[in-house]
């Protein structure tokens, strides 16, 4: 996976046409390679009908070309494998990388190559270093094994050995090979269960099958590199599993439909290991939030719950709680005046969502697009963080005029469909949740009391010193690896060198004989702050590398990181090195940290391939900050 300095979007045609007459345009002119980190706003605006030609004329950028063009442009190599012909996934993958602004380049393995690419080591799916790789299953990988003619236990016995042999192969896989396997569910097809004529036999068939796909599903709470993306729900919808003529002629066994549903899912999971989730959900309150206008209709006048209307309102709401008690950092974003706005997020009893539900309250009669930025500002995010929805066109298009980076979902006049407009993209999915996630809300409302705490002190210092910070460091335990594989997937602004990681890459550092994952927890007079950052080290002779130092957006500037650098120095030393060497590589948001070794007694030594190497050689290790309270346990599995 690459991840430098991201671009900043590009101009695209300077036309007021239709997206999908101005996709059509660069495509003519040759420049969709050149405009390529501008198509997540011109695709946001695309109608879902012209999916099917935009995924055609995005396939035909060449991915080498777009990478020479933004060479700072998140990367992900994508291998194809599976059971029948592959190509028609192309398309739809190249549409869902634009959409979320990150490259896939797409490598795809021969007809119904899957058992060999997953386990043989020398096979070119192995040689591509796939960041993802698709084992695209279909039903027809059970069918194809039946007898003529066939029973229930049949079926039975087929998809026994088929989950017996994908367990296998994840194992194999994930022995061999470094990049996330994605495996699916397999949707019974409808003409395989009319085939049976009585109704017990059909009972039975979709029992077993079911019982198949849920062993696929379970298949991942064993195997971390594994994600099983579920066709099920999909199908529930409506969406055709297969083309008859498309399976017979071309042995494409999953519809195009189907197809475009399961990119659509996989974009979601590239921008997740892009490092590319959104954070934050900022939510306008007047037709959005619930029904009618406040300050015209007062809080007894709004729609919420107490009629057909208000209950399509208060089930938003309720996703919106859902959202929140994972981890998203729910925020209001409104023309209004506050003192109402508290009243009926407070009193009124058709109200789902509660004062503590928010972060922010950025509620007022300013410019949506200055909220939004100040609101990131306030909560140490990138802007880019931020998705923002509303159900006015002018305040959409405004913000997306002004802050092209905010992904906006716009709503319209049916309440109804407001759940399916913000679930639709996935902005907020991860691999895994984990116990910050959930508290992640609470620990930002906590920041707001210490912001507040601050005012009361006539300098920094005599505030740090009253807030009593805590830091522990030491190695990564094995319940920690997920929450510190997903800081390495989503921080960015406190990032040395932006290095990704999944769980199984964290694991193999942490166990390596030269190689150290140290964890960062911190606290104070307020609370525990929880894991917030990590260290990784590599030990080579008398030289320690610094090869990441990450630090949660949270905690900023109170000393936590000058006293993990004072920490991973002082063991250094302890165990014998020499000498330290750490890594800077710039991306588009961890500037602010470019002179963080120099600032803490590293020397610049080399300046090669995009990166900045700096030294220190321990003649004088940097004293902890003298308002932080060290517990220092840095040795572990080090030579």
């Amino acid at each position: 996976m690459t991840s430098l300095p991201a671009p900043a979007p590009v101009p695209l045609t300077g036309s007021a046409a239709e997206p999908a007459e101005e996709l059509l345009a660069l495509h003519r002119a040759g420049r969709l390679a050149a405009a390529y980190p501008g198509l997540t706003s011109l695709l946001a605006r695309l109608p879902e009908t012209e999916s099917v030609r935009a995924a055609q004329l995005l396939s035909h950028v060449d991915p080498e070309q777009v990478l020479r063009e933004h060479p700072g442009l998140p990367s992900l190599t994508v291998a194809v494998t599976g059971h029948g012909t592959l190509s028609s996934l192309v398309p739809a993958l190249a549409l869902e990388g634009a959409r979320h602004g990150v490259l896939l380049r797409t490598v795809v393995s021969d007809f119904d190559s899957y058992v060999f690419d997953l386990t043989d080591p020398g096979s070119a799916l192995h040689a591509a270093a796939p960041d993802l790789v698709l084992c695209l299953l279909d039903p027809m990988v059970v069918t194809d094994e039946l007898p003529t003619p066939w029973r229930p236990e049949d079926v039975e016995a087929v998809l026994a050995e088929k989950t017996a042999l994908l367990d296998t192969l994840t194992a194999r896989f994930a022995g061999s090979g470094r990049g996330t396997l994605v495996l699916n569910t397999m949707p019974l097809p409808r003409v395989l269960a009319s085939q049976l004529i009585d109704h017990r036999s059909r009972a039975r068939l979709g029992a077993v099958w079911r019982e198949a796909n849920a062993r696929l599903l379970r298949l991942a709470e064993t195997h971390p590199a594994l994600v099983v993306l579920d066709l099920d729900p999909h199908a529930a919808e409506g969406v055709a599993v297969t083309d008859p003529r498309l399976s017979v002629y071309a042995k494409a066994h999953l519809s195009p439909g189907i197809l475009a549903r399961y990119a659509r899912e996989v974009g979601h999971l590239a921008r997740a290991l892009a490092g590319r989730t959104k954070k934050c959900l900022a939510v306008d309150l007047d037709q959005t939030v619930w029904g009618g206008v406040l300050g015209d209709d007062g809080a007894d006048g709004i729609e919420v719950a107490d009629s057909p209307r208000g209950e399509a309102f208060q089930a938003f709401q309720k996703v919106l709680k859902q959202l929140a008690s994972q981890g998203v950092l729910l925020a209001a974003v409104s023309k209004n005046d506050l003192a109402p706005v508290r009243e009926v997020v407070t009193d009124h009893p058709g109200m789902t969502l509660r004062e503590a539900d928010f972060v922010r309250f950025a509620v007022n009669w300013r410019p949506k697009p200055e909220n939004l930025r100040e609101l990131a500002e306030d909560l140490n995010l990138a802007v880019e963080s931020v998705v923002f929805v509303d159900d006015s066109p002018y305040e959409c298009g405004l913000v997306r005029r002004e802050l092209p980076g905010v992904s906006v979902v716009p709503l319209d006049e049916e309440p109804a469909r407001h759940i399916e407009k913000l679930l639709r993209d996935g902005w907020f999915d991860v691999r895994e949740l984990t116990v910050e996630d959930r508290e992640r809300p609470a620990l930002y409302r906590v920041e707001a009391e210490r912001k507040d705490f601050l005012h009361g002190f006539d300098s920094l210092q005599d505030y740090l010193r009253e807030l009593g910070v805590r830091v522990r460091i030491g190695p990564v335990e094995d319940r920690e690896v997920p929450r510190v594989s997903q800081l390495t997937l989503r921080t960015n602004q406190f990032n040395l060198t932006t290095r990704r990681l999944q769980p199984a890459e964290v694991r193999e550092l942490a166990a390596g004989r030269d190689t150290r994952v140290l964890a960062v927890h911190a606290g104070d007079r307020f609370g525990e702050n929880g894991l917030v950052g990590a260290v990784l080290t590599r030990r080579e002779g008398t030289t320690v590398h610094i090869d990441g130092f990450l630090l949660s957006c949270r905690v900023f500037a109170r000393g936590i990181e000058q006293t993990a650098l004072a920490a991973v120095l002082r063991q250094a030393r302890a165990d014998g090195a020499r000498e330290v060497l750490a890594t800077y590589r710039a991306s588009a948001k961890n500037a602010k940290v470019r002179d963080f070794y120099p600032r803490n007694g590293f020397v610049p030594v080399a300046d090669a391939d995009g990166a900045l190497v700096f030294r220190h050689d321990l003649a004088s290790v940097l004293p902890v900050p003298d308002h932080v309270r060290l517990t220092d346990s840095c040795e572990g599995n080090t030579p």
